[in-house]
């Protein structure tokens, strides 16, 4: 997205504090997804990607709502031949996070369902508030999930259990989301950001190389077989030996410990 076209109250921003970005959307009243939102995400999921300021992120949507889903109003207007054009902006912005070469953590309360849930589903992992519900609702506009739900939600929840969540387009409460995997940890309402926050900031100054690694060799094995998983992980895990933390870090651990490494980011 050109920077000079941005609008001046964006509904997708990028707050960057202690090595943390947060990637705040802010469209009220509920985060509804439109044309120009999913734009500012792709925008700013790839600012966060290269800023050397982040070294690793949150998406929150405020206290409200993490993302209730897709403006449908915006969505009903469409013909075949609108959406088959905006179809592939649309799986790119939530790409675009799912590919950001940090840890990322979604800090979700109230409704993440339609693109919210989809949304949740491109981080690394989902830290949820108490009362949340999640789902992909989109069965029940005759249509399916179609910004990456259908993927991502069965290698998440297996295709089963995908399946039944797709096909009923029910929501699932937080406590359902912890047992199914769907979520990974569970916190009263007011402490989701900081908790996602704190575990985000652990990584401010760990070893962006080996975390970039650990993220691309990891999503890259989903994607492929044993075999292939394995090849990435061995050449990753050599080129690793030529970081400057790889150093720092075994000489860290042979004079002082484990855990007590300052690592640079290089």
């Amino acid at each position: 997205m050109d920077d000079s076209a941005a609008p001046a109250n964006p509904f997708v921003r990028l707050e960057v504090a202690g090595g943390v970005g947060t990637i705040r959307l802010d469209r009220p009243p509920v985060n509804a997804m439109n044309a120009l939102m999913q734009d500012q995400l792709r925008a700013v999921a790839l600012e966060a990607g290269t800023r050397d300021d982040v070294r690793a992120v949150v998406i929150y949507g405020g206290t409200r709502s993490f993302a209730a889903g897709a403006d449908v109003k915006e969505m009903a207007a469409m013909t075949q031949a609108d959406m088959a054009v905006r179809a592939v902006p649309l799986q790119a912005a939530f790409t675009a996070v799912a590919q950001i070469p940090k840890p990322v953590v979604a800090a979700i309360t109230g409704y993440a369902l339609g693109g919210g849930c989809e949304l949740a589903l491109a981080a690394d992992v989902r830290f949820c508030a108490d009362g949340a519900k999640l789902g992909q609702p989109e069965i029940l506009l005759g249509v399916i999930p179609g910004a990456g739900g259908t993927q991502r939600l069965a290698r998440l929840v297996g295709p089963a259990r995908a399946k039944e969540l797709v096909f009923t387009g029910r929501m699932v409460e937080s406590d359902e989301a912890l047992r199914i995997g769907l979520v990974d940890k569970l916190t009263p309402v007011g402490e989701v950001y900081n908790a996602a926050f704190e575990w985000a900031g652990q990584f401010a100054r760990g070893p962006a190389a080996a975390l970039r690694a650990a993220k691309e060799v990891i999503d890259r094995g989903l994607a492929s077989d044993l075999a292939a998983g394995l090849v990435a992980e061995r050449e990753a895990f050599v080129a690793l030996f030529g970081t400057e933390d790889r150093t720092v870090g075994m000489t860290s651990f042979i004079e002082s410990g484990p855990g007590k490494a300052d690592f640079r980011g290089r």
